[in-house]
């Protein structure tokens, strides 16, 4: 089965394939289009709509994901990839996180994930993820992207980072959303719909 995603993030078409593995994964970067939601889900439903005009009758998929801070009340949030600035890179959006962070006794955070679908009659489906976890002193591991090396996930005591694919694909907050996705398309691919 075909699903369009709306990203052109190399990683997250990795981990989207890897976790949805019987589906085929198409790219479609939807340039131009402002993520100016005050939310996931609005970002992830302003995506899929841009993608799926291009698709009609196919199955189109977006997904807005984030860190939230409970100490720095839900920052970086729905602007984590800009959380340094609009053209922030990676390492500059983890730099200020971890200033931000310095002498912060709780450091309880979550990376959340809202998945935005349109089913081939047009239909809006949204799912959310979310996995619990901590934020690290400094960070560890190469594997991931964005913040992953400094979120230590619940019941872990390593980083996203530091984890096999296979770990982190089985308790992330995208592999939590994806679940939902899958129990939404499946019936509908079983019975024709």
């Amino acid at each position: 089965m075909k699903l369009y995603i709306a990203t052109h993030n190399a990683h997250k078409i990795r981990e989207i394939s890897q976790i949805l593995a019987d589906c085929e994964i198409i790219s479609d970067d939807p340039q131009g289009v402002e993520e100016n939601a005050a939310t996931f889900e609005g970002n992830a439903l302003i995506k899929v709509r841009a993608i799926a005009a291009n698709h009609p009758g196919e199955w189109c998929m977006a997904d807005d994901s984030g860190l939230c801070v409970d100490a720095l009340e839900g920052e970086p949030g729905v602007r984590s990839a800009r959380y340094a600035g609009d053209n922030a890179l990676t390492k500059e959006n983890n730099a200020l996180l971890i200033r931000n962070m310095q002498g912060v006794v709780d450091r309880a955070a979550r990376f959340v994930c809202a998945v935005a679908l349109v089913d081939p009659a047009g239909k809006e489906h949204v799912v959310r993820g979310e996995c619990e976890g901590r934020i690290a002193s400094s960070p560890s591991g190469t594997e991931g992207f964005g913040y992953d090396p400094l979120f230590i996930p619940d019941g872990c005591e390593v980083s996203f980072a530091e984890l096999p694919a296979e770990v982190k694909n089985s308790i992330s907050h995208r592999a939590r959303a994806l679940s939902s996705v899958r129990e939404l398309i499946v019936p509908q691919v079983n019975s024709g719909g």
